[in-house]
C-alpha cells in the first residue's frame, strides 16, 4: 500500500517525497464536515391589539405583519442561509479531500518514477515533466473532480511558504493535465486554452484570425509546428464567458491570473466579430445590471480619468476595495445600488473583472443605441480600454 506524502515535501523531487508519510486531510483544518442542522419551530404570534380601520361602508382594513413578525421571518431566513452555507461546505471539502488524496498519489508516482535516477538541474526539468506526462496520461480518465481544485489549493500553499521548487512541481502537473483534457475537448475549447498560454496580445489576435480562417499547420517562432483547428469566433466568445460566469459567481476567486486571462479572451474573440459592442451576438441574456458593478462604475463616472481612476481600477481587479472576496461571517449590511436597501436582501457579490466590463459595455451600448454619445461615453470607453490594460498586467 502507498504512503502517502504531504504536499509541503522538501526541495528535492525524488527520496524526500516517500520518507514523510501524512495525509493531506491534516493539511486542509476544514470545518466539520457533518453540520448539525437547527431545529426550527415556526410559531405565528397573534398580534395583541388588532388595528382595525371602519369606514362609513361595511369593508374592514387589516393592519399587515407586526414588527415582531417581520423579526421572526428575517431570523428564519438568515438560519436557513446559514444552513444551506453549512450543507455546501461540507460537500466543498469532501470533493478537495478526495482530490487532494488523488494529488498525492500522483506525486508519489513520480518520485518513485525519479527516485533512481542521478541528474543535474537542467535535465531534471525535463525528467519530472516526462513522469508528468507518464502518470497523468494514465490516469486522467480517473480523476475526481476536485482534483483541480486540491492542486490550486496546494500551489497556493507553496506560494505562501514560498517554497519555489514545490510550487514548480505542482504547476507542472497542472500544465500536463490541462493539455492532456484539452486534446479532448472541442476545437473552440482547445482555441481558449491556447489562447491562455499566449501573453502576447498581438500572438493572441493572429491565433484568432488563423482560427477563423480554418486552421491549419502552421510554424512557430522557434521553428515547430503549431497545428491550429478551425472553431467559431462566437463559440471561442462564449466558451470564455461560459468558465467566466463560472469562477466569478463563487464566493472567493481561486486565480485571479487565470480569469484575467479568460476576459482578455472574451473580449478579444467579440471585438473581432464584425458588430462590436452592438453586435446582437454578443447579448448574452444580462437584463438586469449587477449592483456591486453598477456602484463602482458611477463612482468612476463621477471621477475625473486619470492616473487616481486607473489606480482604483486596478486594486479593484486584483481583488481588493470593491473587488475583494466576500467574508462568510459578513452577514449584516446588506445594500443595493446606490447604496440602498437590496431589494433582494441577499448579499451582493464584489465587483468582478468580467462581469464589470459587461456592465460597462450594456451602458455604452445603451446610449450608443439611442444616439446619445458624448462625455459619458468618451469616459466609459476610457474607463473600458483602461481595464483591459490593466488585465493585461495582471494576466501575463
Amino acid at each position: 500500500m502507498l504512503q502517502r506524502i504531504p504536499p509541503n515535501f522538501p526541495s528535492s523531487m525524488a527520496i524526500p517525497l516517500r520518507q514523510q508519510p501524512i495525509s493531506f486531510s491534516t493539511l486542509l483544518f476544514p470545518p466539520s464536515l457533518s453540520p448539525q442542522q437547527p431545529s426550527l419551530s415556526f410559531h405565528k404570534k397573534q398580534p395583541k391589539t388588532p388595528k382595525m380601520v371602519v369606514l362609513s361602508s361595511s369593508y374592514e382594513v387589516g393592519g399587515g405583519y407586526s414588527q415582531e413578525e417581520l423579526d421572526i421571518q428575517d431570523r428564519n431566513r438568515k438560519e436557513k442561509n446559514q444552513d444551506n452555507s453549512q450543507k455546501k461546505g461540507a460537500s466543498y471539502y469532501e470533493a478537495l479531500l478526495n482530490g487532494g488524496e488523488q494529488v498525492t498519489s500522483v506525486l508519489e508516482e513520480m518520485a518513485k518514477l525519479l527516485e533512481d535516477e542521478n541528474m543535474d538541474d537542467e535535465s531534471e526539468e525535463v525528467a519530472v515533466q516526462l513522469a508528468a506526462q507518464g502518470v497523468i496520461g494514465k490516469r486522467v480518465d480517473e480523476m475526481e473532480s476536485g482534483f483541480m481544485m486540491a492542486l490550486d489549493y496546494m500551489i497556493q500553499l507553496a506560494e505562501k511558504d514560498q517554497d519555489e521548487k514545490r510550487k514548480a512541481l505542482l504547476e507542472v502537473i497542472k500544465e500536463t493535465v490541462l493539455s492532456h483534457l484539452t486534446k479532448k475537448c472541442p476545437p473552440h475549447v482547445q482555441v481558449v486554452g491556447l489562447l491562455c498560454r499566449t501573453p502576447q496580445k498581438e500572438s493572441r489576435q493572429e491565433l484568432l484570425r488563423r482560427v477563423a480562417a480554418g486552421g491549419g499547420a502552421f510554424k512557430s517562432e522557434n521553428g515547430t509546428k503549431v497545428h491550429l483547428p478551425g472553431a467559431n469566433l462566437n463559440d471561442i466568445a462564449n466558451q470564455a464567458d461560459d468558465l467566466l460566469e463560472t469562477m466569478e459567481t463563487r464566493p472567493s476567486v481561486p486565480d485571479r491570473k487565470l480569469l484575467a486571462r479568460l476576459v482578455l479572451i472574451r473580449e478579444e474573440a467579440r471585438n473581432m466579430m464584425g458588430g462590436g459592442i452592438l453586435d446582437e451576438r454578443n447579448d448574452r441574456g444580462l437584463s438586469t445590471l449587477p449592483e456591486s458593478e453598477v456602484n463602482f462604475l458611477t463612482k468612476l463616472v463621477a471621477m475625473k480619468p486619470g492616473k487616481s481612476v486607473r489606480e482604483r481600477i486596478k486594486n479593484v481587479m486584483q481583488g481588493k476595495d470593491e473587488g475583494a472576496d466576500n467574508s462568510n461571517n459578513d452577514e449584516e449590511g446588506v445594500r443595493g445600488i446606490s447604496g440602498r436597501a437590496s431589494v433582494t436582501g441577499i448579499k451582493a457579490l464584489p465587483v468582478r473583472p468580467g462581469m464589470f466590463l459587461e456592465t460597462v459595455s450594456k451602458v455604452l451600448g445603451g446610449i450608443y443605441t439611442d444616439n446619445k454619445s458624448g462625455i459619458t461615453a468618451q469616459h466609459l470607453e476610457w474607463v473600458h480600454q483602461n481595464t483591459l490594460q490593466v488585465l493585461e498586467e495582471i494576466a501575463f
